[in-house]
């Protein structure tokens, strides 16, 4: 199994981007924190690398997105299972790979989820989900041209997906993302430029 310093080597290949290495980070930890609570700790490396390496193909090859990525994994000889949930989120956006683990199913409904409780994080005064709470999320939810890019119809199918209504999709994400959040901001200060050097 790729180790979680391998994985960010090899994601550091295909992304340039602070935004694309920031949303890495943080469906990562998302993913660790669905390992812990649904009852797969002994699996949370391999959760968080899934979370890690989900968008590896998505910055250099936004066309084949979850196909080149699948590639890219099979000419290192990465385990067969992490190049099948990492593609299994791109299912019914290009992918035929349906999500069938309850961790594939956790990477769909949340990946495009964390893009919009990060941007409504920041329109937060904290600019921090450690305050943020299921009402204010979804008033920013059902105002459509918010955070537009993140497809609630992706959101609302991976819930569907999983079992669980739409506001237990969102509150539970908005804990794992008070989980990881420690861990996003460290990562953005050893690695984001930041404006005022």
């Amino acid at each position: 199994m790729i180790t979680r310093d391998e994985a960010w080597a090899l994601l550091c290949e295909y992304n340039s981007e602070p935004f694309h290495k920031r949303h890495a980070v943080t469906v990562e930890g998302v993913m660790r924190y669905y390992a812990r609570t649904l009852g797969y700790g002994d699996e949370e490396d391999f959760w968080g690398i899934v979370g890690l390496l989900h968008d590896l193909d998505f910055e250099m090859y936004p066309t084949e997105h979850c196909v080149k990525s699948q590639e890219i994994m099979r000419e290192r000889g990465l385990d067969e299972r992490l190049i099948r949930a990492t593609a299994s989120h791109g299912y019914m956006l290009g992918v035929d790979i349906a999500p069938e683990h309850e961790m594939e199913r956790v990477l769909y409904a949340t990946d495009e989820l964390t893009g919009l409780i990060g941007a409504a994080a920041l329109m937060r005064p904290s600019k921090s989900v450690s305050d943020m709470e299921l009402k204010s999320l979804k008033k920013k939810y059902k105002t459509l041209n918010f955070a537009a890019g993140c497809s609630r119809e992706v959101i609302e199918r991976g819930a569907e997906m999983l079992g669980w209504t739409l506001d237990d999709l969102l509150w539970r994400t908005i804990l794992a993302m008070r989980d990881c959040e420690g861990a996003v901001e460290a990562y953005a200060a050893e690695f984001e430029p930041r404006a005022d050097k």
